[in-house]
């Protein structure tokens, strides 16, 4: 299990509380009120009907508890554990309606996260053995990039940026901007960051990268859907200077022989706007 794992109640509240209102509407789960006794109690299980990495618990519960205070969620499993087709991840007891009404919120949370961990920890071990870290981006789905990124992390992978305010990172519209001179980009950037912020510079070929190494250069350099001899050429040119950051059109299959050029991460738009979700259901135990 991936250890050190948290993110702040605080921070799923607003996302679990938008997707209840969203799914809930103006009359509430009118299925559910039209069938259900008052006061029926039922139990259920979350189990996984796929192998894969568990993330979005917390998510899970606080839907059926902004829901119903009284309802008991007890974990069966932790987020970042590996799980296998038929495992039981959480039990929940209680009110019929809360159970019901609250349960697709839980569900997608659970799903969309899982598969985000599943995905990211199926190419941190295909990298498995070299030095090469897995990152995503800030190709999140909007509103959920906090908790997109934590799934990552229960993965085994790890952040680029949060924010656009984390870090400087010139890719080549601001390149651009400046009128196409790299040497003046960099000394710009190098003038407005602070001590503690680092400046990555996106190159899509040797020369520019070059460039860029003969004057100021960046803490890290963006290699952007380079060849296989062009990562490790410009692995050799960087020597160890800044970073190397491999990124663009990285598939499970090419992630380790982009790996063995040397760069020291491979960074993923894809692990968090468009990964398969993994099946897990909620089926009632007894009621």
């Amino acid at each position: 299990m991936t250890t050190g794992l948290h993110l702040p109640p605080l921070l799923w509240e607003p996302i679990v509380r938008m997707a209840l209102m969203e799914d809930l509407g103006i009359g509430g789960d009118v299925t559910t009120q039209a069938l259900a006794q008052p006061g029926q109690q039922l139990h259920a299980v979350f189990r996984s009907r796929q192998d894969g990495v568990l993330c979005g618990l917390e998510g899970a519960r606080q839907a059926f508890a902004m829901l119903d205070p009284t309802v008991r969620f007890s974990l069966v499993k932790h987020d970042g554990s590996q799980i296998a087709q038929g495992d039981v991840l959480a039990t929940v007891e209680g009110n019929a309606t809360a159970l019901l009404a609250g349960e697709r919120t839980a569900l997608n949370l659970l799903s969309h996260l899982s598969g985000i961990a599943t995905h990211t920890h199926q190419i941190v071990q295909a990298v498995a053995g070299t030095k090469t870290r897995i990152a995503c981006t800030r190709k999140t789905l909007p509103g959920l990039r906090s908790l997109q990124k934590y799934a990552v992390r229960a993965g085994g992978g790890s952040s680029h940026r949060l924010r656009l305010d984390d870090a400087i990172l010139i890719k080549d519209n601001h390149i651009a901007l400046c009128g196409g001179n790299i040497r003046q980009t960099l000394q710009s950037a190098r003038q407005y960051a602070g001590h503690l912020m680092k400046v990555e510079l996106e190159v899509d070929t040797l020369e520019q990268l070059d460039e860029a190494l003969s004057c100021t250069g960046a803490d890290v350099y963006l290699l952007d859907n380079m060849s296989l001899p062009q990562l490790e050429q410009a692995v050799r040119m960087i020597d160890g200077r800044a970073l190397a950051e491999a990124s663009g059109g990285i598939t499970l299959k090419t992630a380790r022989p982009i790996a063995q050029t040397g760069v020291d991460v491979l960074s993923l738009g894809w692990l968090t706007h468009s990964v398969h979700a993994l099946d897990i259901g909620l089926d009632i135990v007894h009621s």
